[in-house]
């Protein structure tokens, strides 16, 4: 059979391949492979422009958005900015948190959280409340030479008991103020706390003596460069007092009131994140250690 130099013949259409009548076979899907190439034909030509995609596992690759739950969460973490756990938020920042709560207790993925002790479980840091009995302890921080670190949340599910904590840092040594308590579940959301003891707890001492130039305290910026000398030579004596109370066990008291309790709401309980509301409407937000949200919050700070 005579065929013009300027014709072509075109095979039959096999399913996934086609062939051109010049070059090797194109392949446009291959469904055998993991790897797929999509052609997108953009003009009229049946072999013109076209743009080819590589994918793996089968399938084009696509990039999850954020929820958006979790798009409140980290909304609700950025409004933490500057409040310093809630003890500077202003009004406008507390309504503004206020509203992202609401939004996030609406979405709450876990609306019987005792029936679901093992997402408790574990150690909490209090990102933010408006529990008004915790500022005079948060504004401990703002004393010069004095911060408080941490606070924290520590949910035993198995034990039925609760331990909240504050963790001092000043020049020389750290030190803790805890509470220990058991809980009994009441309803599915809320639970009624006991406390048992406070602890003080041992003096840890730190690597060095570290002094900052100036303290602000009460507005006023006191510079500390005159006594430097004077303070770091009496270092040694007051890290071997620091030694001789770290030898020493914590201070247990016990706490054997009637009115040494409190019950606690949870409004909202994922892996990383927790909502609680407790006497006289107080809210307490708190993240889950190792979260990325807590990462975040630091940054925040």
């Amino acid at each position: 059979m005579n065929i013009a130099p300027h014709q072509s013949i075109l095979p039959p259409r096999t399913v996934g391949i086609w062939t051109k009548p010049v070059g090797r076979p194109r392949i446009v899907a291959d469904f055998a492979r993991p790897a797929v190439r999509v052609r997108a034909v953009t003009n009229d030509d049946e072999w013109g422009p076209e743009k080819e995609e590589e994918a793996y596992g089968g399938g084009v690759v696509v990039e999850e958005k954020p929820t958006e739950t979790e798009n409140l969460k980290k909304a609700l973490v950025d409004s933490f900015y500057g409040t310093d756990r809630g003890l500077k938020a202003t009004s406008e920042t507390r309504a503004e948190i206020v509203e992202l709560i609401t939004q996030l207790e609406a979405k709450n993925p876990t609306p019987a959280p005792t029936d679901a002790l093992t997402l408790l479980n574990g150690k909490w840091i209090l990102a933010y409340t408006s529990f008004a009995a915790l500022f005079p302890l948060l504004s401990r921080g703002t004393l010069p030479l004095v911060k408080v670190e941490e606070i924290s949340q520590t949910i035993d599910s198995q034990n039925f008991t609760v331990q909240n904590s504050v963790q001092f840092a000043g020049p020389l040594a750290t030190t803790s103020i805890s509470t220990n308590a058991k809980f009994d579940v009441r309803s599915p959301k809320r639970v009624q706390i006991k406390f048992e003891e406070g602890i003080i707890g041992t003096p840890q001492l730190t690597d060095s003596l570290e002094i900052p130039e100036n303290v602000e305290f009460l507005g006023q910026k006191i510079d500390l460069t005159p006594f430097k000398g004077l303070l770091t030579s009496v270092q040694d004596t007051a890290s071997s007092v620091v030694k001789t109370i770290s030898s020493r066990p914590p201070l247990k008291i016990p706490i054997s009131s009637s009115n040494a309790q409190s019950w606690l709401l949870t409004t909202y309980l994922d892996e990383e994140l927790r909502i609680s509301r407790g006497d006289g409407g107080s809210v307490f937000v708190l993240i889950k250690e190792g979260s990325s949200l807590l990462t975040k919050l630091n940054k925040t700070n």
